[in-house]
């Protein structure tokens, strides 16, 4: 966890990928995302739903070779979500993942698919920013999370 402003985050943060070299970055959330963005750190995925705090936002403004779009319930893991996600990161070129929905859990997906040294960011409401070196160990506790979930077979 990385705790402070968003301009004190974002100097830590960028210190971080700057020590780390992640292969690739992840933003989840959009004001993670914006900030990043406004602090010339351009994540090569940026998910996000076009809402703070589950009310509704302008879209923030990225510049991205492509938009791909998914929907994805609060509270859910669509399958959808991890073909879009796989989709992003076959894609190499720097896409934004637009959800129709909610985009935190797709933290999850992110950190199961990223390659080995991705670094996925995501934000922590009123207390900072959270970014995940995506390594083996990451991933089993991350994969424990997601076994543990309940199936909704109406999203199937």
């Amino acid at each position: 966890m990385i705790k402070g402003s968003f301009n004190e985050t974002m100097e830590r943060l960028r210190e971080l990928i700057d020590r780390e070299n992640p292969s690739i970055l992840i933003s989840v959330g959009d004001v993670v995302s914006d900030n990043m963005i406004r602090h010339n750190i351009q994540p090569e995925i940026s998910i996000v739903d076009n809402k703070i705090m589950r009310r509704k936002i302008e879209p923030i403004q990225v510049s991205v070779s492509q938009t791909l779009q998914l929907r994805n319930p609060a509270g859910t893991l669509t399958e959808e979500a991890w073909t879009i996600m796989q989709k992003a990161l076959e894609e190499k070129t720097h896409t934004r993942v637009l959800v129709n929905g909610e985009e935190d859990l797709l933290t999850l997906i992110a950190v199961l698919c990223a390659p080995e040294n991705s670094m996925v960011i995501y934000g922590q409401p009123q207390k900072g920013i959270v970014a995940v070196r995506v390594t083996e160990q990451k991933r089993e506790q991350v994969r424990q999370i997601v076994d543990a979930m309940e199936v909704c077979e109406s999203l199937k």
